[in-house]
């Protein structure tokens, strides 16, 4: 369980030319802390049998590895599974990580612990792992995230979590990481930072993929089990990267599946409006880790904009990086009104409402799926349920009609 690429990231947390560590001298010592901690709690029986136990009893995995026959039928082309974590305790994979993490901090000895969200799913599922082991809860959430994403912001409240709205830049999930990186360099000797997707310094996109690699090695096992093969494809969405990384990751040496990052088109790739950070982004540094940013010619990052919340960040996880220079992955786009007919599809079709970031995938997959022959095999990860969405989707939809 939860194996990965061995190769990577090496000593000093780079993916090939990608991730590292460009932090201030104290705050690089707290994540040399944590790196130690981490690699030492991996290495662990006990902490592993931990994980897993809660991964079982509490989050409720394995999740379920489900054939969408109709949705096959329908596109007429390749079979086509979902990896619902959809059906995860919280509503998303983000559980996977978070409670791995609340584990590493009970190590550390840390009882308070802060977190960025921009769809909700993570600060929700940080709210969730504080109430289960005690721990104060500290969420940070762009203003503009908070608006669209109401009811997140009260589940996370209703378990305990302050919510604090981020009213800088342009209100969404960058702003909330800065102000949380903000809070971690006056806090840290007794702050735990949870950090959500595959990105920032090193040790955080190491850890956040191992914890999310269940999710693959899950998709092996159940593919093998329901049609003896691995699949052809693997299709998942990249803001930052977690589901992703999660799902690829224990795939890299089985070269024979190809792996499809689906990335925000926003408005429009031709438009300043979009999130696709590997596709029309260039290297730079963010966040304390080198990767590709969609930034000015200074260096600084640009605004950006998609539908999903939990898509609209400037730059991208590492190993995404460097799985796509080295040519191990491709990476597509999804347009908003493409993700939100992808939203409508599904629904209608399976009776499966995606979360909207999901809903990248589902578009491209299906679109991948419909031009494939029927002997293939395409694994969408439903990275998350679409409750959270339904209010903005159908005021969106007003604007469509």
């Amino acid at each position: 369980m939860m194996t990965t690429n061995k190769n990577l990231p090496d000593n000093n947390g780079f993916f090939g030319d990608f991730g590292g560590r460009f932090l201030p001298d104290e705050l690089s010592k707290i994540m040399a802390e944590l790196k130690n901690e981490f690699e030492e709690a991996k290495n662990s029986d006990d902490f592993r049998e931990e994980f897993k136990t809660y991964l079982k009893d509490y989050v409720g995995r394995p999740s379920l590895f489900y054939y969408a026959e109709k949705l096959t039928k329908e596109l007429g082309g390749a079979k086509v599974y979902l990896k619902r974590e959809d059906l995860n305790h919280t509503g998303s994979h983000k559980i996977n990580n978070v409670i791995g993490q609340a584990l590493l901090a009970k190590r550390l000895g840390k009882k308070r612990i802060i977190a960025e969200t921009g769809a909700g799913q993570h600060g929700v599922a940080t709210a969730t792992a504080c109430a289960l082991f005690d721990m104060e809860c500290i969420v940070y959430m762009g203003e503009e995230d908070v608006r669209r994403q109401a009811l997140n912001v009260f589940r996370m409240e209703l378990l305990g979590a302050k919510v604090v709205a981020v009213k800088d830049g342009t209100r969404t999930l960058k702003d909330a990481v800065d102000a949380a990186l903000t809070d971690l360099m006056g806090s840290y000797k007794d702050t735990f930072y949870m950090l959500g997707s595959a990105v920032g310094p090193d040790p955080y996109p190491q850890m956040v993929k191992y914890f999310q690699s269940v999710i693959g090695e899950e998709i092996k096992e159940q593919c093998m089990q329901a049609e003896g093969r691995l699949p052809d494809y693997l299709v998942a969405c990249v803001g930052g990267g977690s589901n992703a990384i999660g799902m690829f990751a224990p795939f890299y040496e089985d070269k024979d599946v190809k792996l499809v990052g689906v990335e925000p088109a926003g408005r429009g790739l031709d438009t300043p409006d979009h999130a696709a950070s590997i596709t029309k982004g260039t290297k730079g540094i963010i966040h304390g880790f080198k990767c590709f940013v969609l930034q000015d010619d200074k260096g600084e990052p640009l605004p950006v904009y998609s539908i999903a919340a939990g898509l609209d960040y400037p730059g991208v996880g590492p190993e995404h990086c460097f799985y796509a220079e080295s040519g191990r992955a491709e990476y597509g786009s999804v347009t908003d009104k493409q993700a939100v007919d992808a939203f409508l599809y599904l629904s209608k079709t399976e009776g499966i409402i995606p979360a909207i970031e999901s809903s990248h995938a589902v578009s491209y997959g299906c679109q991948l799926a419909r031009n494939l022959p029927k002997d293939k095999i395409v694994v969408i990860n439903l990275s998350g349920r679409g409750d959270k969405d339904v209010h903005e989707i159908a005021h969106v939809l007003k604007e469509y009609m």
